[in-house]
């Protein structure tokens, strides 16, 4: 017969429940599901989701923004800093709507993308196809690898 010695608390559990239990309140605390604006402390939704990928001369940042129109989304590059902003709205249910959930959310969105290195702001290129924006950002010729001749 197991006998648990030590935490009277923990019971005749199995010696890892305590553990267990406390791993499903932190996937719960950090899964998002239950952030609320206001509510500091919780872990907020980042919109849009993004990838960013490099090659030899170019950072390609692509956003999901799904239901958003190009002309609805404000681009600005600085530096290394890449701001995508814009606002989302969404139609209104009904007075008489209950929701059983509701993980959509309408209003306002700025997401601030710090790139690796400097990029050239003069070489943007932003593309809108089916709700995926797609950035080609040229980096900075001072960043970009040189091939030295060896004499």
């Amino acid at each position: 017969m197991l006998r648990m010695s030590g935490n009277p608390w923990m019971g005749w559990r199995h010696p890892f429940a305590e553990m267990e239990r406390l791993a499903r309140q932190m996937d719960w605390l950090t899964s998002g599901s239950i952030s609320r604006p206001g509510l500091p402390w919780f872990p907020a939704k980042v919109f849009p989701a993004v990838n960013i990928t490099e090659d030899k001369d170019n950072y390609y940042v692509r956003a999901e923004l799904p239901g958003i129109k190009a002309d609805e989304i404000t681009l600005e590059v600085t530096g290394r800093n890449l701001a995508i902003s814009g606002e989302r709205s969404i139609p209104s249910e009904g007075d008489n709507a209950r929701y059983h959930r509701r993980e959509r959310d309408a209003g306002k969105f700025s997401r601030l993308i710090v790139l690796p290195s400097n990029v050239d702001a003069d070489s943007v290129d932003a593309k809108m196809v089916h709700g995926m924006l797609t950035i080609t950002i040229a980096k900075s010729e001072a960043v970009k690898p040189k091939q030295i001749t060896i004499h």
